[in-house]
Protein backbone atom coordinates (compact mmCIF):
# COMPACT_ATOMS: atom_id res chain seq x y z
CA UNK A 1 0.00 0.00 0.00
CA UNK A 2 1.38 3.36 -1.04
CA UNK A 3 0.67 6.26 1.27
CA UNK A 4 -0.06 9.64 -0.35
CA UNK A 5 2.78 12.09 -0.22
CA UNK A 6 2.32 15.37 1.69
CA UNK A 7 2.31 17.15 -1.66
CA UNK A 8 -0.93 15.43 -2.66
CA UNK A 9 -2.74 17.14 0.22
CA UNK A 10 -1.95 20.48 -1.42
CA UNK A 11 -2.68 19.37 -4.98
CA UNK A 12 -5.95 17.63 -4.04
CA UNK A 13 -7.26 19.41 -0.93
CA UNK A 14 -10.45 18.34 0.83
CA UNK A 15 -12.77 21.22 0.05
CA UNK A 16 -15.45 22.08 2.61
CA UNK A 17 -18.19 23.69 0.53
CA UNK A 18 -20.89 26.00 1.81
CA UNK A 19 -24.12 24.18 2.74
CA UNK A 20 -27.19 24.66 0.57
CA UNK A 21 -29.45 25.04 3.60
CA UNK A 22 -29.83 28.57 4.93
CA UNK A 23 -27.76 29.10 8.11
CA UNK A 24 -29.46 29.60 11.45
CA UNK A 25 -28.17 31.90 14.18
CA UNK A 26 -28.22 30.32 17.63
CA UNK A 27 -29.69 32.82 20.10
CA UNK A 28 -28.66 32.41 23.71
CA UNK A 29 -31.44 33.86 25.85
CA UNK A 30 -30.93 35.34 29.31
CA UNK A 31 -32.55 32.40 31.11
CA UNK A 32 -30.32 29.77 29.47
CA UNK A 33 -27.22 31.88 30.04
CA UNK A 34 -28.22 32.39 33.69
CA UNK A 35 -28.62 28.64 34.21
CA UNK A 36 -25.16 27.99 32.80
CA UNK A 37 -23.69 30.68 35.03
CA UNK A 38 -25.38 29.28 38.14
CA UNK A 39 -24.32 25.71 37.29
CA UNK A 40 -20.70 26.81 36.95
CA UNK A 41 -20.86 28.50 40.37
CA UNK A 42 -22.56 25.53 42.04
CA UNK A 43 -19.94 23.14 40.70
CA UNK A 44 -17.43 24.94 42.90
CA UNK A 45 -19.87 25.06 45.81
CA UNK A 46 -19.38 28.81 45.96
CA UNK A 47 -21.70 31.46 47.31
CA UNK A 48 -22.63 34.59 45.42
CA UNK A 49 -20.38 36.49 47.80
CA UNK A 50 -17.38 34.32 46.85
CA UNK A 51 -17.90 34.85 43.12
CA UNK A 52 -18.44 38.55 43.68
CA UNK A 53 -15.17 38.82 45.63
CA UNK A 54 -13.26 37.02 42.85
CA UNK A 55 -14.85 38.78 39.89
CA UNK A 56 -15.56 42.27 41.18
CA UNK A 57 -19.15 41.93 39.92
CA UNK A 58 -21.78 42.89 42.50
CA UNK A 59 -23.93 40.24 44.20
CA UNK A 60 -27.23 41.73 42.92
CA UNK A 61 -25.88 41.72 39.36
CA UNK A 62 -24.78 38.07 39.56
CA UNK A 63 -28.05 37.03 41.21
CA UNK A 64 -30.23 38.74 38.61
CA UNK A 65 -28.11 37.36 35.78
CA UNK A 66 -28.43 33.81 37.13
CA UNK A 67 -32.21 34.21 37.28
CA UNK A 68 -32.34 35.48 33.70
CA UNK A 69 -33.49 38.92 34.78
CA UNK A 70 -30.47 40.88 33.58
CA UNK A 71 -28.35 40.89 30.43
CA UNK A 72 -24.64 41.35 31.10
CA UNK A 73 -22.06 43.38 29.23
CA UNK A 74 -18.84 41.82 27.94
CA UNK A 75 -16.74 43.10 30.84
CA UNK A 76 -18.93 41.38 33.46
CA UNK A 77 -19.15 38.17 31.43
CA UNK A 78 -15.38 38.11 31.04
CA UNK A 79 -14.82 38.78 34.75
CA UNK A 80 -17.23 36.02 35.80
CA UNK A 81 -15.72 33.50 33.37
CA UNK A 82 -12.29 34.25 34.78
CA UNK A 83 -13.47 33.96 38.38
CA UNK A 84 -15.23 30.65 37.67
CA UNK A 85 -12.19 29.36 35.78
CA UNK A 86 -14.18 28.51 32.67
CA UNK A 87 -13.66 29.38 29.03
CA UNK A 88 -16.24 31.82 27.70
CA UNK A 89 -16.83 29.30 24.92
CA UNK A 90 -18.48 27.07 27.53
CA UNK A 91 -21.03 29.77 28.28
CA UNK A 92 -21.72 30.58 24.64
CA UNK A 93 -21.30 27.25 22.83
CA UNK A 94 -24.62 25.98 21.48
CA UNK A 95 -24.83 23.04 23.89
CA UNK A 96 -23.08 24.76 26.76
CA UNK A 97 -20.51 21.98 27.13
CA UNK A 98 -16.74 21.95 27.05
CA UNK A 99 -15.53 20.93 23.59
CA UNK A 100 -11.88 20.36 24.48
CA UNK A 101 -8.75 22.27 23.47
CA UNK A 102 -8.39 23.92 20.07
CA UNK A 103 -6.92 21.18 17.89
CA UNK A 104 -8.10 22.07 14.38
CA UNK A 105 -9.78 24.96 12.54
CA UNK A 106 -13.20 25.95 13.87
CA UNK A 107 -15.54 27.15 11.13
CA UNK A 108 -18.38 29.61 11.71
CA UNK A 109 -20.53 30.13 8.62
CA UNK A 110 -22.24 33.45 7.98
CA UNK A 111 -25.00 34.08 10.56
CA UNK A 112 -24.15 30.86 12.42
CA UNK A 113 -22.53 32.48 15.44
CA UNK A 114 -24.05 32.46 18.92
CA UNK A 115 -26.14 35.59 19.48
CA UNK A 116 -26.53 37.27 22.87
CA UNK A 117 -28.10 40.68 23.51
CA UNK A 118 -26.24 42.59 26.18
CA UNK A 119 -27.11 45.90 27.78
CA UNK A 120 -26.19 48.22 24.89
CA UNK A 121 -24.63 45.79 22.44
CA UNK A 122 -25.86 42.70 20.59
CA UNK A 123 -23.07 40.16 20.29
CA UNK A 124 -22.64 37.37 17.76
CA UNK A 125 -19.82 35.24 19.13
CA UNK A 126 -17.72 33.57 16.43
CA UNK A 127 -15.79 30.35 16.92
CA UNK A 128 -17.67 29.85 20.18
CA UNK A 129 -16.65 26.19 20.52
CA UNK A 130 -12.93 26.91 20.14
CA UNK A 131 -11.73 26.70 23.71
CA UNK A 132 -8.41 27.88 25.06
CA UNK A 133 -8.11 30.59 22.44
CA UNK A 134 -6.37 33.85 23.25
CA UNK A 135 -8.65 35.98 21.06
CA UNK A 136 -12.41 36.51 21.26
CA UNK A 137 -13.88 37.45 17.84
CA UNK A 138 -17.33 39.04 17.89
CA UNK A 139 -19.74 40.70 15.48
CA UNK A 140 -21.21 43.56 17.48
CA UNK A 141 -24.25 45.72 16.79
CA UNK A 142 -24.20 48.92 18.83
CA UNK A 143 -27.64 49.90 20.17
CA UNK A 144 -26.50 52.73 22.45
CA UNK A 145 -27.27 56.22 21.19
CA UNK A 146 -25.88 58.07 24.21
CA UNK A 147 -23.88 57.59 27.40
CA UNK A 148 -26.02 57.42 30.53
CA UNK A 149 -23.23 57.42 33.09
CA UNK A 150 -19.93 55.92 34.32
CA UNK A 151 -21.39 52.40 34.41
CA UNK A 152 -21.57 52.41 30.60
CA UNK A 153 -17.78 52.18 30.38
CA UNK A 154 -16.43 48.63 30.08
CA UNK A 155 -13.03 47.55 31.38
CA UNK A 156 -11.47 44.13 30.97
CA UNK A 157 -8.00 42.62 30.78
CA UNK A 158 -6.32 42.37 27.40
CA UNK A 159 -6.44 44.42 24.23
CA UNK A 160 -9.19 45.21 21.75
CA UNK A 161 -9.33 45.61 17.97
CA UNK A 162 -12.34 47.19 16.26
CA UNK A 163 -13.19 47.34 12.55
CA UNK A 164 -16.27 49.24 11.39
CA UNK A 165 -18.38 47.25 8.94
CA UNK A 166 -21.43 49.50 8.77
CA UNK A 167 -22.65 52.81 10.09
CA UNK A 168 -20.82 55.33 12.23
CA UNK A 169 -19.74 54.95 15.84
CA UNK A 170 -18.07 57.05 18.51
CA UNK A 171 -15.63 55.20 20.76
CA UNK A 172 -15.54 57.02 24.10
CA UNK A 173 -12.76 56.54 26.65
CA UNK A 174 -13.00 57.37 30.34
CA UNK A 175 -10.11 59.84 30.00
CA UNK A 176 -12.39 62.06 27.89
CA UNK A 177 -11.06 61.10 24.47
CA UNK A 178 -13.58 60.24 21.75
CA UNK A 179 -12.67 58.68 18.39
CA UNK A 180 -15.14 58.63 15.50
CA UNK A 181 -15.17 55.57 13.24
CA UNK A 182 -16.94 55.10 9.91
CA UNK A 183 -17.09 52.14 7.54
CA UNK A 184 -13.60 50.76 6.90
CA UNK A 185 -11.98 52.49 9.90
CA UNK A 186 -10.27 50.48 12.63
CA UNK A 187 -8.96 51.02 16.13
CA UNK A 188 -6.67 49.12 18.51
CA UNK A 189 -6.43 49.90 22.22
CA UNK A 190 -5.76 48.67 25.75
CA UNK A 191 -9.15 47.40 26.93
CA UNK A 192 -8.25 47.95 30.60
CA UNK A 193 -9.03 51.60 29.88
CA UNK A 194 -12.74 52.29 30.34
CA UNK A 195 -14.45 52.45 26.94
CA UNK A 196 -17.90 52.43 25.40
CA UNK A 197 -19.48 52.57 21.94
CA UNK A 198 -22.25 54.89 20.71
CA UNK A 199 -23.93 54.63 17.30
CA UNK A 200 -24.13 58.05 15.70
CA UNK A 201 -25.28 57.34 12.15
CA UNK A 202 -28.71 56.73 10.67
CA UNK A 203 -28.29 52.97 11.08
CA UNK A 204 -26.93 51.09 14.08
CA UNK A 205 -23.20 50.56 13.77
CA UNK A 206 -21.98 47.02 13.12
CA UNK A 207 -18.42 46.17 14.09
CA UNK A 208 -15.94 43.34 14.05
CA UNK A 209 -14.43 43.30 17.53
CA UNK A 210 -11.54 41.06 18.53
CA UNK A 211 -10.52 40.97 22.20
CA UNK A 212 -7.52 39.21 23.70
CA UNK A 213 -7.82 37.30 26.93
CA UNK A 214 -4.71 37.88 29.00
CA UNK A 215 -6.08 36.77 32.33
CA UNK A 216 -3.92 37.11 35.45
CA UNK A 217 -3.94 34.19 37.85
CA UNK A 218 -6.50 34.37 40.65
CA UNK A 219 -5.91 32.82 44.06
CA UNK A 220 -8.88 30.75 45.23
Amino acid sequence: MTLPSPLEHYLKPHLETRPSVAPTTVTLDRVTFGKRLRLARKQFGWTLQKVSDLSGVSIPTISRAERGQLALGYDNISALAQALNIDMGTLFAEDGKQQGPLAEPVLTRASEGVSYKGLNVSYEFLGATALGKTMRPVLATIHARSIDGPDDFARHDGEEFVYALRGEVDVHFENGRCIQLARGDSLYFDSRIGHTYVSTGRHLARLIVVMTENYPAIER
